[in-house]
């Protein structure tokens, strides 16, 4: 039995195929094949590569859309919940879907808690699921077992921790849904003066649980018009870090698990994601790639079947054939130069990882600068770095054994060598690279290493800003021709 999980119609669309011997076949997001960032949409050329891997016999849908449409009501939403046209049946007819399938749906926080699960290799575990919204949760904590998921705790709408980071993201001028991750960076710029007042106006804080003092759905428009958003991004992350915190810690005494995943779209915040890992109590700390509600296509799937799915990493979406050219890539690299990497299965998740990559040398006063310009970013922002798993720990302070889907940041140990991938606070956002994860790309940065001394690349998402990362070797043709970059 060929099933697939799909979740869109709120924002980052995608599907996954997982097969009847429960592997994950196929997992994409939408936005890949409509050059439309964080598409809600599905399109037919995201269906059609999902066909070439099983006609469905069964769809899974990620939340419960009738609820959904209940909270719709509570919220004021009035014409969402009138909209018969969002109803997913009537939705996925438009598409050439051979109609011989089931169709069935799930909990909304329940496909992000599987999809953690499910591919974690834990036998048990706490899960810790934040978002914006669910149909009604925004907070959940949960246990695993072997007798099944056991809920520990909900917080229902309008308390929603993601959604104030999101009113935070909007008042400091950024696009909320999709531009939070530059809210955390500008936040290393500032103090969290601010503090006092967000518990004061807009939070109260609860053992291991919050609740907003106001609704923040539509935002919290002009607050504190005087402050610097420097400041204002600081405070906001502190805030949403000490909860976090919080309630990790009061997961673990409650769950009694060594093991915790976090998972929801507030799971992307890397910072607060190493003081969890460094502070809660937890002996592992895990995280699905994509833990936003595109990878609840997945989870959607594991939530259905309840049970452990074949999970080989998160390269598992459209594919371009060509030949690893590796001694080109490294002499490009030697000289200085900036390369672009289009090769093998595209990542599923927010994050390049090898497949769809920028890279260059991480050494030189200059390198953040160049790469920020070719992209279009802020010129604030730092880089990642792709470390060999057994230096990691030579250069950075981890606060977990290894971090292979960059979702945690360490400190730097050596930020004068490596400016362009160290942040103004000191830290960097770490991916660890084994031969087991990518066994092309370690010997790539393995390769670079022996000729420089240097185990680490720079690496960055192969798009510009405002775009999705490329698809095809069709985009990535296109990307260099915008950017002058040499792609592989």
């Amino acid at each position: 039995m060929t099933i697939w999980g799909v979740a869109a119609l709120s924002h980052d669309a995608a599907v996954a195929v997982v097969d009847d011997d429960d592997r994950i076949v196929f997992a994409a997001h939408s936005e890949r094949y409509s050059r439309r960032k964080n598409d809600a949409e599905l399109n037919q050329e995201i269906i059609n590569e999902a066909l070439e891997f099983g006609e469905p016999s069964q769809i899974v849908w990620y939340e419960r859309p009738i609820v959904k449409k209940l909270r719709h009501v509570r919220a004021g939403q009035y014409a969402f919940a009138v909209d018969r046209s969002d109803l997913p049946q009537q939705y996925l007819r438009q598409f050439r879907i051979p109609p011989a399938y089931q169709f069935k749906t799930v909990g909304h926080h329940m496909s992000h808690a599987a999809a953690g699960f499910f591919t974690s290799g834990f036998d048990e575990a706490c899960i810790i699921t934040v978002d914006g919204i669910g149909e009604w949760e925004c907070m959940t904590v949960g246990a695993f077992t072997s007798q099944g998921y056991r809920s520990l705790r909900r917080t229902r709408y309008p308390h929603s921790l993601g959604l104030l980071y999101s009113a935070f993201t909007r008042r400091c001028g950024f696009k909320a849904n999709e531009e939070e991750y530059i809210l955390m960076g500008l936040s290393g710029f500032g103090k969290p003066v601010h503090v006092d007042a967000i518990y004061d106006d807009l939070l109260e804080r609860t053992d291991g649980d919050y609740r907003l003092r106001v609704n923040v759905h539509r935002g919290i428009g002009d607050w504190l018009p005087d402050a610097r958003i420097e400041d204002l991004a600081a405070s906001i992350q502190a805030v949403t870090e000490d909860i976090l915190i919080d309630i990790a810690r009061w997961g673990q005494r409650a769950s009694g698990s060594a093991n915790l995943i976090l998972m929801g779209g507030v799971a992307l915040n890397c910072v607060a994601n190493a003081r969890i890992a460094r502070e809660a109590g937890f002996d592992q700390v895990s995280i699905f790639p994509n833990p936003g509600d595109a990878g609840s296509s997945v989870g959607a799937v594991a939530a259905y079947l309840g049970r452990p799915l074949g999970w080989e990493g998160p390269y598992l979406g459209s594919s371009i054939d060509r030949p690893y050219r590796l001694r080109d890539i490294l002499q490009c690299l030697m000289a200085g130069h900036v390369v672009g990497l289009a090769n093998g299965r595209a990542e599923f998740g927010p994050r390049a990882l090898g497949n769809r990559s920028v890279l260059c040398d991480p050494r030189g006063p200059d390198v953040q600068e160049k790469v920020n310009k070719i992209k279009g970013r802020e010129p604030f922002r730092p880089f990642a770095p792709a470390v060999l798993e057994e230096h990691a720990r030579d250069y950075f302070d981890m606060p977990v054994r290894r971090s292979p889907y960059m979702q945690f940041v360490a400190p730097c140990r050596r930020p004068d060598l490596f400016p362009a991938i160290t942040h103004v606070d000191g830290t960097s956002r770490v991916q660890t690279v084994s031969r087991a994860d990518h066994p092309q790309f370690y010997d790539l940065i393995k390769a670079f290493y022996e000729r420089t001394g240097c185990p680490m690349l720079l690496n960055t998402s192969l798009n510009i800003k405002g775009e999705p990362l490329v698809n095809t070797w069709s985009d990535a043709v296109n990307f260099s021709k915008t950017t002058g970059v040499n792609v592989f």
